[in-house]
């Protein structure tokens, strides 16, 4: 029954459609300095992402994130601390990938093809050079175990390279989730608001329209440009008044 919960949740996973913000091999120029911190630190990265990846609420950990058989049996209620501790030392693989497929489950996010292949050239690396370790030491050949050493040092080279970049991919994943690159993407957008110039004037309701007078037609003399006709009463306007006849 686990074998079966496990295989469906991979099936499911090949089906999210979100991608990784970063992916592996821009994660050395995108932080840099945190590459450095998880390649030299290793345990030290992969116990804050976890812990962050929490949302630093240790009572919501299991061992390896309830992804492998052994997770919740091993007292981590009780002690999750020291129990995540005993983890990211004694099984520092399989914490790196819990936490990767705990934030993949948790936004929907795919694993690219280039991806699959820097983490599939890791691993093919280390079964060949476990393999050329085997037969170094059946037969014994100088050259053989030469051999053999110069590639268990590529091997761990390759290794702690991407998990280096896988723990910065995690950090820069929640780096965006935490709203660090200018907007946090849990909140909803916000509706636009227009300003007061840029809303339209609303009708008058229940006023007739206002009457506005017609301009005169094309041609006409505005009122006041010709003096009255011969014989009209001046016209007087304001507080004037007319002139009284002298004597």
């Amino acid at each position: 029954m686990p074998n079966e919960e496990l295989l469906q949740k991979l099936q499911l996973r090949q089906q999210y459609r979100n991608l990784w913000h970063s992916d592996l091999m821009g994660t050395m120029t995108t932080d840099c300095p945190y590459f450095c911190f998880a390649l030299w630190c290793s345990p030290c990265a992969s116990y804050l992402l976890r812990k962050r990846a929490l949302y630093n609420d240790m009572s919501r950990y299991t061992c390896c994130a309830g992804y492998l058989p052994c997770s919740g049996q091993c007292g981590e209620s009780k002690c999750p601390e020291a129990c995540l501790c005993a983890e990211v030392w004694c099984c520092f693989s399989n914490s790196v990938a819990s936490t990767r497929w705990l934030l993949q489950d948790e936004f929907n996010i795919q694993t690219t093809k280039c991806d699959n292949c820097i983490i599939g050239f890791m691993v093919c690396l280390q079964q060949l050079a476990c393999i050329f370790s085997i037969i170094a030491c059946i037969i014994g050949g100088d050259e053989l175990e030469a051999a053999s050493n110069l590639l268990n040092c590529a091997a761990d080279a390759v290794y702690c390279t991407v998990c280096g970049c896988m723990q910065t991919q995690h950090k820069i994943e929640m780096d965006k989730r935490d709203g660090k690159f200018g907007g946090d993407p849990m909140q909803p957008p916000q509706p636009p608001v227009m300003s007061r110039f840029e809303q339209p004037t609303p009708p008058a309701v229940g006023f007739p329209p206002q009457y506005q007078a017609p301009y005169p037609a094309y041609g006409a003399p505005p009122p006041g440009a010709y003096p009255p006709p011969y014989g009209a009463p001046p016209q007087y306007t304001g507080q004037q008044y007319p002139p009284q006849p002298c004597g």
